[in-house]
């Protein structure tokens, strides 16, 4: 695997989170124009929750926080059918990716590239690096057609611990 597969690195953690969020929001706007498809508001705000988590974020923890600042904002609130949909439109342009195993979704570290997902998840705190490796892409794929298999979507998915979890653990052990 080469320092290139790493698309979205565990965020240490001090980090520029706003200027996160923000490149995040701003690839999307790019992306978007050029696929000539909407950003709207609502699918912007749900795209900024899931980056603003730096975690994967169920659903319903997006529908919470709509429902919160709708309140603030004494506007109607949101219902589960809207969330679903900004989700869908976000996904199927390759702004986030959904983590399977927690049914949860992640931003997506390089959004211009239509890629593989390899997403390792810490046990621990739930943090999500992402990595898009052609080499194991390509095994995959090599190895389901020497079955008679066609890969039609892949998602690999691996719990272990984050670095900043390991070395507290190994600070713990000590």
């Amino acid at each position: 695997m080469t320092e290139d597969a790493v698309v979205s690195p565990f965020r240490p953690v001090r980090h520029e989170h706003d200027a996160c969020i923000d490149d995040a929001l701003d690839a999307a706007d790019a992306l978007c124009a050029k696929q000539g498809v909407r950003l709207t508001t609502l699918r912007r705000r749900v795209l900024e929750l899931v980056w603003g988590s730096h975690g994967p974020m169920g659903a319903y923890d997006i529908l919470d926080r709509l429902r919160e600042e709708r309140m603030r904002d004494e506007k109607k609130g949101a219902a589960p059918p809207t969330v679903y949909r900004a989700l869908d439109f976000l996904l199927s342009n390759g702004l986030i990716h959904r983590i399977e195993s927690l049914n949860a979704y992640v931003g997506c570290g390089a959004p211009s590239d239509g890629h593989a997902g390899q997403f390792l998840i810490c046990g621990d705190c739930g943090s999500v690096g992402e990595l898009d490796d052609p080499d194991i892409t390509k095994m995959i794929a090599s190895k389901a057609e020497a079955m008679g298999f066609a890969v039609t979507h892949q998602t690999i998915e691996a719990t272990g611990l984050c670095p900043e979890c390991a070395r507290r653990g190994a600070k713990n052990e000590n």
